[in-house]
């Protein structure tokens, strides 16, 4: 019997890494056992082909099949129906030349005392990611913007998509390209504690408080729905009230739903029903997920057994006797998406050359939507993190689930597909966060301390292949976040394939504290002073972060006069650039 570590090598589990500190840390054979069984990969000793053939030439091509020789075989393609077929003779299966796409190739070979077959994922990509088209402009600036930070007289102490529709206009008045916004993807609107656009229900579909319900016509006004003093006190607060602007959008979004079951217009009911139509599958689970977890009020993997999986004949009988509550969910996400698409429009009437810039998590929610309806291509049972490093001795556990790359690879990355499509379908950029995790995730198995995880090796290539596929489909630039140490070759890979890298002003400093000349950043950078994870730049400039951790008891890293010397660099900087500061 083959060891564990065998297994793991096999499987692409790495058995020893080196953590922050440049320390050999070998992993525990138990915590390798676990994340073998949650991978639930078959021994790829055991095939004929890889499970994954990338192609990116445009001839014919030429594969060879392992240990079996001078048999008859045929394949097929497959991509809603059948593509191709042939057939030859092992070891060699010729394929014919094909446009990019993603497809199952399968395999059948006559073997003495019957047939053998076997299912390959076949990506053909004769590209790489989109550039921007010839006409854009070799240097563009964007605005960066926090949707939910954002104020204006009218909206709900939240910002929302018609807040972002005359940002869009402010961009072009000022000659911006874009605007760039942190996720936009779908929370748990009724738990105001899990507010971080970082840590999603789902990636696949939108906030709700984003809508502007004012903008929806069915909504009576504040005044018929008894409103008007709530919203006068959600527009006086200094922070976000999360819990009061989600009480607050969910009671009017239900009255502007019955309305629209009463009197909604024909033109709008059509609207609606091409929505649910084109949503499919995926949009009447995500709103049976909602009616249940609300009915239940546990993880998904509480629930009474028939509905601890996806499976949609099931759903489809609460979806006819619970239809008027679950349609509700569908309805919210019509009217998310109408608002949010308006917006791109929008930004391509006005001419932005980047419009929306998108931001996509590194994963979601254990307990969440894509967890539950994906759990053969979400690891559940795992949290990504990062092993320990000067800035974290202990490791970090960010509490979220990523992708399983054998599921991945047994579904012709359909999953991974349909979250770049949620978010490219709207935006002419997105930012990938943790873009290392296409070539390998830290994971950490539930219960299990953050420095005892391990790294999961991912198809690289095969990842970026789909990436560059949507990306190209699209028209959507594509940037990593690509900060810190990567491995050798690491951005090099990511440049051949068109995704653009990801560099962070308050981080490119020399060893003296001066900020760095703009001819020192990479090529193809996107480009900000700083991340979600630091402070803003007027927080940054009023020591505002210094201040928060002291009063906290934490290193602040940095003195007071440091920051000072800081700013005075930054003003110089400017300065050699021809800019007041």
């Amino acid at each position: 019997m083959d060891s564990i570590f065998e297994r793991a090598a096999r499987c692409g589990v790495e058995t020893e890494y080196r953590d922050g500190f440049g320390n050999l840390r070998a992993v525990d054979p138990k915590v390798l056992a676990r994340i073998l069984d949650a991978l639930a990969t078959g021994d790829a000793a055991d095939r004929m082909l890889p499970r994954t053939i990338l192609v990116r030439g445009s001839a014919d091509q030429s594969l060879r099949l392992a240990g079996i020789e001078g048999q008859p075989l045929r394949w097929q393609i497959i991509a809603d129906g059948k593509i191709a077929e042939g057939g030859g003779t092992s070891p060699l299966l010729t394929l014919p030349a094909m446009q990019n796409g993603v497809f199952l190739l399968r395999v059948t070979i006559s073997c003495p005392g019957g047939h053998r077959s076997e299912d390959v994922c076949l990506i053909i990509c004769h590209g790489r990611a989109y550039q921007g088209g010839q006409t854009a402009p070799a240097r563009m600036w964007a605005l960066a913007v926090q949707l939910y930070g954002v104020r204006s007289l009218r909206n709900w102490g939240h910002g929302d998509f018609t807040d972002l529709a005359a940002l869009v206009d402010l961009a072009a008045d000022l000659g911006a390209a874009g605007i760039g916004l942190n996720p936009l993807h779908a929370l748990f609107d009724d738990r105001a504690a899990d507010a971080s656009p970082y840590a999603p229900n789902s990636r696949l579909f939108l906030n709700p408080l984003y809508i502007d319900v004012e903008a929806v016509p069915e909504f009576p006004g504040l005044k018929a729905a008894g409103l008007q003093e709530e919203i006068d006190r959600l527009r006086g607060q200094n922070s976000v009230d999360y819990e009061g602007v989600a009480n607050a959008k969910t009671g009017a979004l239900k009255l502007a739903y019955e309305a629209f079951l009463r009197q909604g217009t024909k033109e709008r009911q059509h609207a609606f029903a091409r929505f649910r139509d084109g949503g499919g599958s995926p949009l009447a689970r995500f709103a049976c997920f909602e009616w249940l977890r609300r009915k239940f009020g546990h993880p998904w993997w509480e629930w009474p057994p028939a509905w601890r999986r996806a499976e949609d004949e099931s759903l489809a009988r609460i979806g006819q006797t619970e239809a008027e509550a679950i349609g509700l969910f569908e309805f919210v996400q019509w009217l998310a998406h109408d608002q949010l698409d308006r917006c791109r429009a929008k930004a391509q009437e006005r001419k932005l050359p980047l419009g929306l810039y998108l931001d996509i998590a590194v994963g979601v929610r254990t307990d969440g939507f894509d967890a539950w309806c994906d759990q053969d291509a979400v690891l559940s049972g795992m949290a990504v993190g990062a092993p320990p490093d000067a800035l974290n001795t202990a490791g970090q556990n960010w509490g979220l689930a990523g992708f399983n790359p054998a599921g991945l690879e047994e579904r012709q990355f359909e999953a991974f597909r349909r979250m770049l499509r949620a978010s490219m379908r709207y935006a002419g950029a997105i930012r990938l966060d943790h873009v290392l995790g296409l070539k390998r995730l830290y994971l950490i198995p539930h219960g299990v301390q953050a420095s005892q995880g391990a790294y999961v090796r991912f198809p690289f290539e095969a990842m970026l292949a789909v990436t560059a596929l949507s990306s190209m489909e699209y028209k959507c630039i594509v940037a990593g976040e690509d900060l810190g140490t990567v491995p050798e070759n690491f951005r090099e890979t990511l440049a051949e394939w068109g995704i653009w890298t990801y560099q962070v002003m308050l981080f490119e400093r020399s060893a003296s504290g001066a900020f760095l000349p703009v001819e020192s950043y990479r090529e193809n950078a996107l480009v900000s002073f700083g991340t979600h994870d630091v402070a803003t730049f007027a927080g940054w400039r009023d020591h505002h972060d210094l201040a928060i951790k002291q009063a906290l008891g934490m290193d602040a890293g940095e003195t007071g006069e440091q920051r000072h010397s800081a700013l005075e660099a930054l003003r110089r900087a400017l300065q050699q650039h021809g800019l007041e500061s």
